[in-house]
């Protein structure tokens, strides 16, 4: 099978040559398109979630051999969760090559965190069928790049922190407001405000209520921890 130039362009960015490329074309499938003679990548995204998790637990181990189970549970969970795969795969463009039906392509499946992230670890998965382990550990580790360094602080999560800041000093746990929404149903962008009884107030957007949400803490948080 020859590549189209937008897939050999891919290709590229991935870093990975597919000695057999349909196996990177099925992994950008998804399933508004599939049919019986082009499958869709859900039985390659299954497989690449374990091949991500596997690379991830050991990455984790090697890089803190004292750190006990309840703190690298958090910072896999961090590394492997949805948002992160589908920000990785923001970020070699994954979403332009995503082979999609015309109703996802036409309400914004390019860049749903759901399908970005699907897509990431289907392409995992077709990296490690057509090289093997090695090479999808040495694809995995070189896109996630300083990920693993610091996610014992990434993994922190702020609306817990915030409220933990907010009890250690006697106050009632932080009220959040969503103050505006905007954009189209297939892309909201949600605004959200985190506020705590003292009267200090932060806010964010985000795709998500949930994301705001912790964006807003996380702004909050960083606002008090300056002032002491």
């Amino acid at each position: 099978m020859k590549l189209s130039a937008d897939l050999r362009d891919f290709q590229h960015r991935l870093g990975h040559a597919f000695a057999r490329p349909e196996l990177l074309v099925r992994a950008l499938t998804h399933s508004s398109l599939s049919s019986d003679s082009r499958p869709d990548n859900q039985r390659l995204e299954f497989l690449g979630d374990r091949v991500l998790g596997l690379v991830m637990a050991e990455a984790l181990l090697a890089a803190d051999a004292d750190a006990k189970e309840g703190q690298l549970a958090p910072r896999y969970n961090a590394l492997v969760r949805r948002e992160t795969c589908a920000e990785v795969a923001g970020e070699i463009g994954l979403g332009d090559v995503l082979k999609l039906g015309r109703s996802e392509t036409m309400t914004g499946g390019r860049r749903k965190a759901a399908l970005l992230a699907d897509g990431m670890e289907a392409v995992i998965a077709a990296v490690y069928l057509d090289a093997g382990f090695n090479a999808a550990r040495a694809l995995v580790l070189r896109l996630w790049g300083d990920r693993v360094g610091r996610v014992a602080e990434d993994a922190r999560d702020p609306k817990t922190a915030l409220q933990e800041w907010a009890q250690a000093r006697g106050m009632k746990p932080p009220a959040y407001e969503q103050v505006a929404r905007s954009g189209p149903d297939h892309a909201p962008e949600f605004t959200i405000r985190a506020r705590l009884e003292s009267g200090a107030a932060a806010e964010a957007r985000a795709p998500s209520k949930r994301a705001a949400e912790q964006a807003a803490a996380q702004a909050l948080l960083a606002e008090v921890e300056r002032g002491g």
